[in-house]
């Protein structure tokens, strides 16, 4: 169904536009970590999980399983489950928990994800471990670039308000610019009209 030639994507894509990038701002800003980690078979790892103040009294756990949803808790805070080889400590100053895993064995290559339990939905950002055959440990002790710093996440909180204006306001002047021209053509047709008659 059309109105006046103006199709519905028209006013859904700005949209879904609006929505995609709001939700991958406020998510970047909220909670980061490396994508992926490599180590040694019966090495270590670490990993740090950074995330805003805001949640600097909330629970913070070190989940494993491809989907999240189904992903079983490996590590969680204030106190760790019982796993000899997995830990977790939070530095509530520094904004980061971090995981640690020791001992690793083939089976523990896998997805996992840095969770930070809210009232509403859990926020959380994956992780992939890959355990390798080499000798040498390879330990994530600092964010690479898919995991930015403090600074970085201060930078994103204005960044993110600024994009949504900026996508509210194009999504704004698209209703504009459809309803005139369905108004242009309603006149059209309203001239077209009167000269038949």
């Amino acid at each position: 169904m059309t109105t006046s030639g103006i199709t519905p994507g028209f006013f859904y894509a700005p949209a879904l536009c609006l929505l995609w990038l709001t939700k991958h701002a406020v998510g970047l800003t909220l909670l980061s970590a490396p994508g992926s980690v490599t180590a040694a078979d019966g090495g270590s790892v670490t990993v740090p999980c950074q995330y805003d103040q805001q949640f600097r009294e909330n629970t913070k756990y070190w989940c494993k399983g491809i989907f999240y949803e189904f992903c079983s808790i490996v590590a969680k805070t204030p106190r760790n489950r019982e796993n000899n080889r997995s830990s977790i400590r939070d530095d509530k100053e520094a904004g980061v928990f971090t995981v640690t895993m020791t001992s690793l064995r083939k089976s523990d290559q896998d997805i996992y994800w840095c969770v930070i339990a809210t009232e509403g939905r859990n926020v959380h950002t994956r992780v992939s471990l890959l355990v390798s055959p080499a000798v040498t440990t390879t330990t994530a002790n600092t964010p690479t670039s898919s995991s930015p710093t403090q600074d970085e996440i201060r930078w994103w909180a204005p960044l993110r308000w600024i994009l949504f204006i900026s996508m509210l306001c194009c999504l704004v002047t698209a209703h504009v610019i459809a309803w005139r021209i369905k108004t242009a053509r309603k006149l059209q047709q309203h001239h077209q009209f009167q000269h038949q008659h």
